[in-house]
Parts: C-alpha cells; sequence; structure tokens
C-alpha cells in the first residue's frame, strides 16, 4: 500500500492500468494515525502514552463493525516498530511521514514479527499454546513483537485461561492487540490485563467529508445529498459508507444522484416522507393515503416507509430540543428547514405520541401477513388522534375555559379529506357550554379513546332511587346490572349466606376471600339501592356458595342428559365424546333473576333439571 506521504512512482500510471481493481475499502484503507477519522481519543491516548514511554503490553480495541479496530491495530503494529533506514528514529513514535523499513510488511500482513491471527478460525487453546511457545524468542528484524488477535471473544474458555499468565507478564519485546465486537464476552480476568479503547462510530458529517474526498480522488461526481444518504445509511461504519459508495458508483454509471441512491437501497424519498408526516401532522387521512400508496406502487417497502417516517419524527424531536441539530449538513436542506418549522408548530409530547405509535406500528405491519394494508391502520391511527390535545392540554384548556371543553377546529374537515389545523394546535379552542369530560381516561397517542362531551353528571347519592332488594339472589343479580362484574364474582364465590334482611346482610366468608372488601360493599350496596346496610361476617357455616350451587346444577344436568338413550347411542358412536354443556333448545320467557328465592329448587343461573340437550 502507498503511503500517503511517499513520493509517486513515475510508472504507477502504467501499473494501475494492468492491476486488478481493488474496492474503496481496502484502496483508501489509512496506514497512519493521520488517516483515522473519528477516533481522536484514541490518537490522543496512544500519542501520549509513546511520548511518555507508557506503554502498555496489551490493548484491546472495540466497537461496531467497520469502525476501523482492525486497521488501528495495524497502524499500531508500524508505530511500535517505526524505523528509517538512517536509524533516526530511536523508540516508538506515531509520527510516520513516510514508508520505514517495516511498514509496508505490515500493512500488508506479511511481516514475520507481526503475527495476526484470526480468533472465529481458531479458537482451541492449541493455538494459544503455539503463541505463548513463541513469544519467548525475540523478534527476528523488528524492535517488538506483535501479536494481533481479531475477533478475540471468539476464543474458548481455555483458550484464555492459557493466555492470562502471558498477557500477565510478557517479556519486554512482546506486544498484544485484541479487537473485538462482543467486549462482554470477554472475561474480566483478560479485561483487566488489557488498555482498553472504545472506538466510537463515526459522525454522519465526517463520514460526508471523507467520502467526498474519496470521490474527489477517484474522479466521481457525486451529489451532496446522495453522500449524506450513504453517510446516514452506513450507521457510522467506514467500512459500510465505502462499500456503499463503491456500489453507488457502479449503479450510476456516471453522476451519483440522490435518487439513485435511494432506488438502489430501496429507500423513500425524503420529500415525499415528509409530506407524509405533514399530512398526517394535520390529520389529513386522504392525502396520506394517496402519499402512501404512490410510494408503494413505486416500489417502496411499507416497513421502509414507516421506518422512514420514525427517523423523521426524531430527527424534528432533536430539531426541538437541540436546533442547532438542523445544521447538520448529512441531512438535506429541504428536510433541515420543513423540520425546523415542524419543530416550532408541534408540541413534544405529541412528536413523543407519534413515535411510540410508529414503534410499535412497524412491529405490528412485520408480522402481518399483508404489511401494506397494515402499515396504511398505522396512518389512519396517527392522523387520527393528530388533532386531539394531550390529557394535560385538555385539563388546561378547562382550567382556561373555566370549566368549559375544548372544541378542537379541524378534526372533522380533515377526516373528510380537507385541511385541517395543524397537530401543534391542539389548543386551538372556542368557548363553548359548560360540560363535563372525563380527565382520567388516556387521549389521543397515549393509547385511550377520544374525549367524549357529556352532560353534567348529577350527585348519584342524590338521585339513587329507592330500590327494594329482599334476597341475596337480587344483590347479585343488581351487580350484574350495574356491570360490578369484580362484586358480582366476590357474592357467588366468596360469601355463604348465613341470614338476609333488607339492609343487613349476614355472611360467612371462603378462606381465600378479601377480608377488605366489606366495608366497600356496604358503600356500593348504599350507592345502588339509596338506603344504608350493614353487612356482618359470621362464624356460623352459612349455605353453599352460589358459585358452588350453580356447578353441582350443571353436572345433574350433564348426568341427566348423559343418561337419555339417545345421548348414550351418540357416544357409543363416538369413542370418547362426553357431555360438556347443557344447553335449551328453545329460549322461554326470561324471567328475572331478580325476583328468585335462594332457597328455590332452580340453580340461580336460570336453568332447570328439565333443560335439554
Amino acid at each position: 500500500m502507498t503511503d500517503a506521504g511517499a513520493p509517486p512512482d513515475p510508472d504507477s500510471a502504467g501499473k494501475a492500468a494492468n492491476a486488478p481493481y481493488r474496492v474503496l475499502a481496502r484502496k483508501y484503507r489509512p496506514s497512519s494515525f493521520d488517516d483515522l477519522i473519528g477516533q481522536e481519543a484514541v490518537v490522543r491516548t496512544v500519542s501520549n502514552a509513546f511520548e511518555t514511554g507508557r506503554i502498555p503490553q496489551a490493548w484491546i480495541l472495540t466497537g461496531v463493525r467497520g469502525v476501523g479496530k482492525t486497521t488501528t491495530a495495524r497502524i499500531l503494529a508500524r508505530a511500535l516498530d517505526y524505523e528509517m533506514p538512517d536509524g533516526s528514529v530511536k523508540g516508538p513514535t506515531i509520527h510516520m511521514p513516510t514508508l520505514g523499513v517495516h511498514c509496508q510488511a505490515i500493512m500488508e500482513s506479511r511481516h514475520m514479527d507481526v503475527l495476526e491471527m484470526d480468533a472465529a478460525s481458531h479458537t482451541g487453546v492449541d493455538d494459544v499454546r503455539q503463541i505463548n511457545d513463541s513469544v519467548r524468542y525475540a523478534p527476528a528484524s523488528a524492535r517488538y513483537k506483535v501479536y494481533i488477535i481479531d475477533e478475540v471473544h471468539m476464543l474458548s474458555t481455555a483458550a484464555f485461561n492459557a493466555f492470562l499468565k502471558t498477557l500477565e507478564e510478557p517479556p519486554e519485546h512482546a506486544k498484544f492487540v485484541f479487537a473485538t465486537t462482543e467486549i462482554r464476552k470477554v472475561p474480566v480476568t483478560v479485561l483487566s490485563r488489557c488498555q482498553r479503547f472504545d472506538l466510537r462510530r463515526v459522525e454522519a458529517d465526517v463520514l460526508m467529508k471523507h467520502l467526498a474526498n474519496i470521490a474527489a480522488k477517484e474522479s466521481v461526481e457525486i451529489e451532496p445529498e446522495a453522500l449524506g444518504i450513504i453517510a446516514r445509511a452506513a450507521e457510522g461504519s467506514v467500512r459500510d459508507s465505502l462499500s456503499l459508495l463503491d456500489q453507488a458508483i457502479a449503479h450510476a454509471a456516471g453522476t451519483v444522484k440522490a435518487d439513485a441512491v435511494r432506488q438502489m437501497l430501496g429507500l423513500a424519498d425524503r420529500t415525499r416522507v415528509i409530506d407524509l408526516f405533514d399530512s398526517l401532522a394535520r390529520g389529513d387521512i386522504a392525502s396520506a393515503f394517496k402519499e402512501f400508496r404512490d410510494q408503494y406502487d413505486v416500489g417502496a417497502d411499507p416497513i421502509v416507509v414507516l421506518s422512514d417516517l420514525a427517523e423523521f419524527v426524531n430527527f424534528v424531536t432533536r430539531v426541538k430540543i437541540v436546533p442547532a441539530t438542523a445544521d447538520n449538513v448529512a441531512y438535506g436542506e429541504t428536510e433541515r428547514v420543513r423540520a425546523k418549522d415542524f419543530a416550532s408548530k408541534i408540541s413534544m409530547r405529541v412528536l413523543s405520541r407519534m413515535w411510540q405509535m410508529l414503534l410499535k406500528g412497524i412491529t405490528e405491519v412485520q408480522a402481518a401477513t399483508r404489511p401494506a394494508a397494515a402499515a396504511e391502520m398505522v396512518l389512519v391511527r396517527i392522523a387520527y388522534v393528530a388533532d386531539l390535545p394531550t390529557p394535560d392540554e385538555a385539563i388546561r384548556m378547562l382550567e382556561q375555559n373555566g370549566g368549559g371543553s375544548p372544541v378542537v377546529s379541524g378534526g372533522s374537515a380533515a377526516r373528510s379529506g380537507a385541511p385541517a389545523a395543524p397537530m401543534a394546535s391542539a389548543a386551538s379552542v372556542t368557548s363553548a357550554a359548560p360540560v363535563r369530560m372525563p380527565t382520567s381516561s388516556p387521549t389521543a397517542f397515549g393509547g385511550g379513546a377520544r374525549p367524549q362531551m357529556a352532560a353534567p353528571a348529577p350527585d348519584p347519592q342524590a338521585a339513587a332511587p329507592q330500590l327494594h332488594i329482599t334476597s341475596f339472589t337480587q344483590l347479585v343479580a343488581l351487580a350484574g346490572q350495574k356491570r360490578d362484574l369484580m362484586t358480582k364474582a366476590a357474592l357467588e364465590g366468596d360469601m355463604r349466606l348465613v341470614r338476609f334482611e333488607e339492609g343487613r346482610l349476614e355472611v360467612a366468608l371462603e378462606p381465600n376471600a378479601s377480608k377488605t372488601m366489606i366495608s366497600e360493599l356496604a358503600r356500593k350496596f348504599e350507592l345502588w339501592t339509596g338506603r344504608r346496610w350493614t353487612i356482618i361476617v359470621s362464624n356460623e357455616q352459612g349455605q353453599a356458595t352460589l358459585r358452588s350451587v350453580s356447578q353441582a346444577a350443571k353436572q345433574e344436568h350433564a348426568r341427566t342428559a348423559e343418561a337419555d338413550p339417545r345421548v348414550q347411542e351418540v357416544l357409543s358412536r363416538f369413542p370418547g365424546a362426553k357431555v360438556v354443556e347443557v344447553r335449551r333448545l328453545a329460549p322461554e320467557t326470561p324471567e328475572s333473576n331478580i325476583n328468585a328465592d335462594y332457597g328455590s329448587d332452580d340453580p340461580p343461573d336460570g336453568t332447570d333439571a328439565d333443560d335439554d340437550l
């Protein structure tokens, strides 16, 4: 590899014409610390260590794929063994303006004193034992023996244990450089013997400058927006960005344009994604549907559309929090200008709710058999709640209106396809007659229902009618009518009737019954019947619970049905079949359970012993 500071070879043009093509990720691989981008902290730490002579015996480099771990390891090896033919360099240095005696061989992985081992294919203790045996011998020509072990987390437990003693007390002429993407899989005993460097993801704007320089060297014209798309798609990986640039150059066969890169990566047009966001923010479902279908018809993946939409929501949120984010050149001019506009209009809570709905919606679309239809339903949910206030905004509106309910403008017009007020203007309110709006229910993006206006609530105790209850089963039926299922279940399954009088109930409790429900029952009975109730817990045995009576009646019905000759004939023809439930064939005139007596022969569920199958 030719160093950046080496003089040009006069025959390089002819050699380049005959040499096989090298991908950009290899052709422009850094060969010195000056070429590393986005890793200033690592360079500063190594530089200070070399200048002060505090060089550790082992380094471990960690980070995501493509940030330069193996490349940094080779540069470290080159810096440790850097020598000039005239002997002017006496020790390790990070300043390597020209190729030294060992540099070319080290960067090409063919130096005999710099051993590179891939731990993914050399995982056993025998491979480590060979290193332990060879580390005792002095280097053949270089200053240090350097062992570079890539993907070190792939070593077996026995191999790590075999390494410990050598790592702790290596010879003075030996240095170790480890690289891994899974730092958590490396034993703590190994980590404690190494100096750790965390290589960061490279920022998108830094990647853009790097890609622009390489494109200029390759004499390739590329649009700045295309560079931004590639830089964001690489997600901080330099190698991935160069691979994508290589692919984009081949795909474009000329000037690399943003549209060509989007098509290559299967991304939606960012301008169209912003238009979709605008339609959703205005609650314009018809426009959002049309925009989504237009993107889908030209080949956009529904999951990609929603993911890009979520990314833009995140960008608007970051711009709202830190306005300087809009100056990031990795984003297009249109994207930055419109993000500023949205950030100034849309509240933080609305953006947060939209993000939550998109995050959940993407998961739903991934699992759906019809992704496009599932994506449309996600858009419907987002647009439907676009103009609804958040709970705190609704409360604030009520206080500002002196108890009046907020009347949100634009909702019905938006859902019919006409333009509506932006989502940020959910506080656009007109005065209304005093109404009651429940504020305890979640609304909008919180996942609840749309807040409804209701008539003024009367005092429940003042309006409760006098209701005469003459039996325990009437109380149970009353709880069912009030849709209080927990109370009904407690009366049926946890209480055994001892004595009953109107306004007075004496019961025995089942062992698993809650002892705290008695006072709650008295309050509910008073609210429902308009009279005070006294509830007594008795030590007497009491009658059987309603639930056990009902279950016994059902079992008796099943036994009666099984004794029927017709049923026996059916059971004999279907081995293993059994009577599960007995129901009426024809409905009879319903009789209100509220008039039934607990001591009657029929069970409280309304069935009788004469039921047919």
